[in-house]
């Protein structure tokens, strides 16, 4: 059983004083595994930046305690808790690169803060940057890197300081799909083979199903639902969980779509992807279902999304196509 490494009790975060006072985390409670790859995802407003610049005490709880590798940071001395830090690295959206110095020294940068002498910094800096694919940049400058590649630069820099945390926040918010997901990939990677603990920020479920264990949904300034994110694609229990999976863009319209009752169907790498099974339960109960929103992927050989269906109103006819979805054995709710 792997041991805890970030233990978060009672955060509670307000900005401001009196009137104008303002509660961006209210008594959040988290802990979070040696090893994971953790995500925290909600909608705008929700406090997930805030959240994570609790964990490393950019911003400093007004209430509860934050533990990480056993050590309570919010009762570190000022000085204890620069060396703290250290072995929790960070990535933010931005990629917040030093425009004037070269890649190189953008990566040397913490290590000499740290005191390690100029050659060894650049010997670190030169296989980290080897790490990452991007030793034939080191002499650039990032105005001359596109956006993913200063990410992994960042990247770079974070992991300089050998931490046993990375946090990152927002990090693919600024780029494309296909850079996305090569940077989700590197993290994996990272992951993987340095046993370095991933805590994901993100307002993306995409982004949460290709990279994480366990999923922490903020809403309304606290934890509304936590769990394997199989669990939360499979059976959200909140508002906020559905809302995230199934976008009110995505969601079917009465006005649009006008009578009848509407099911989600998702789809966890269980299923064969060649298997009709929609045409499959039209043929097995005689009534027509319309697919309103579909988002499946085959990953593997496996197939993994979700799927919304329009239903007619007899309850009768419902019950056996919930029936045969049962037999199927595939997980299945109504959203409307």
């Amino acid at each position: 059983m792997a041991k805890p490494i970030i233990e978060l009790k009672g955060i509670t975060k307000t900005f401001g004083t009196g009137d104008t006072a303002v509660t961006a985390l209210k008594d959040v409670d988290l802990t979070i595994y040696e090893g994971e790859i953790f995500g925290v995802i909600g909608l705008s407003g929700a406090g997930k930046s805030t959240l994570v610049r609790c964990i490393n005490l950019l911003e400093k709880p007004t209430a509860g305690t934050v533990t990480v590798n056993g050590k309570e940071l919010t009762q570190l001395s000022e000085k204890d808790l620069r060396l703290e830090r250290r072995s929790i690295g960070m990535i933010f959206q931005g990629f917040n690169l030093l425009q004037q110095k070269s890649v190189l020294d953008n990566v040397c940068f913490p290590l000499l803060l740290a005191g390690v002498n100029r050659k060894e910094a650049r010997q670190k800096a030169e296989k980290l940057l080897e790490r990452v694919g991007l030793s034939e940049k080191k002499d650039a400058y990032p105005a001359q890197l596109s956006g993913g590649q200063c990410q992994r630069v960042a990247i770079a820099r974070a992991l300089s300081t050998d931490p046993k945390v990375l946090l990152c926040d927002e990090a693919t918010s600024a780029l494309d799909p296909t850079t996305t997901l090569s940077i989700l990939d590197l993290l994996k990677e990272l992951n993987r083979e340095l046993n370095v603990t991933v805590v994901v920020i993100t307002h993306e479920m995409k982004v949460v199903e290709a990279i994480c264990h366990r999923v922490a949904i903020l809403a309304d300034n606290h934890v509304e639902e936590l769990g394997t994110v199989e669990e939360i694609f499979r059976q959200p229990k909140s508002r906020a969980a559905r809302q995230l999976i199934v976008p009110s863009s995505q969601s079917p319209d009465r006005a649009t779509f006008g009578a009848g009752r509407f099911l989600r169907i998702t789809f966890d790498g269980r299923e064969r992807t060649d298997r009709p099974l929609v045409a499959e339960m039209v043929l097995d109960t005689g009534v027509p279902a319309s697919i309103v929103f579909a988002d499946t992927r085959s990953l593997n050989g496996r197939l993994y999304g979700q799927m919304i269906l329009q239903l007619p109103e007899d309850d009768a006819v419902i019950e056996k196509m919930f029936g045969f979805l049962r037999r199927a054995e595939v997980s299945f709710e109504e959203v409307i």
